[in-house]
């Protein structure tokens, strides 16, 4: 295998890893990443650290702090709510669109993003965050606008942390076939309100774990 190929590879892993710890809360808001320290771990160099932490500050997950180094991001508790209120206001407009818009080939991506429920363990819940991102983005790539589905597979980077606490894994499929089956039929107004009723279950689901169990673990 090629430098380039190693570097690649080694820069691929660490970052879902990385994307992982995070995601599932194994690192907490606002630690400082050390460079050397995950190098060590990986038994790589430094670059291919860099680079994948450089890929996670483009997802909001790391933050770039000149001569002080890498850390995990924190958010407000006024950020979380402004940014799943974004999500709420882009994905219903989104959907509407898509109701009239979507092809045959976009409901049959949409049908077979989930590989089914695996368990609630942390590498089961890695994928179906993914899964969830994926789900969404085409969604609103289906209303036509490819600008907009970049903006809503962007707040879904930087809210994965938080999605992943609502714990969906066995329902997460079901909701998301009541979207599909709406559209489908082309049904605006069906397709609108199963939507509503997923990101409004997720987000009370957030704000309420957030608000019981972990406002001083996220730095709300």
């Amino acid at each position: 295998m090629s430098e380039a190929a190693v570097h690649s590879t080694s820069k691929s892993l660490i970052y879902k890893k990385m994307r992982r710890s995070i995601i599932m809360g194994q690192r907490e808001s606002a630690e400082r990443l050390n460079i050397e320290e995950i190098a060590k771990e990986y038994n790589t160099s430094v670059t291919p650290v860099r680079d994948a932490l450089q890929m996670l500050s483009h997802e909001g997950l790391v933050v770039i702090k000149p001569r002080s180094g890498y850390f995990v991001a924190t958010i407000t508790l006024k950020q979380l709510r402004d940014l799943l209120d974004i999500r709420r206001i882009l994905e219903l407009s989104a959907v509407e669109r898509a109701s009239t818009r979507i092809t045959p080939e976009q409901i049959h991506e949409l049908q077979t993003v989930h590989a089914g429920y695996t368990g609630d363990d942390d590498e089961s819940y890695d994928r179906y965050t993914d899964e969830n991102r994926h789900f969404h983005y085409m969604l609103a790539k289906a209303s036509g606008n490819n600008e907009l589905a970049e903006l809503v597979g962007k707040l879904h980077d930087q809210l994965a942390r938080f999605m992943v606490m609502r714990r969906a894994g066995k329902t997460m499929e079901v909701t998301h076939t009541r979207i599909v089956d709406a559209l489908v039929a082309h049904d605006a107004g069906a397709a609108r309100q199963a939507l509503l009723e997923d990101i409004d279950r997720a987000h009370e689901a957030i704000l309420d774990n957030i608000m019981e169990e972990d406002s001083e673990s996220w730095h709300l």
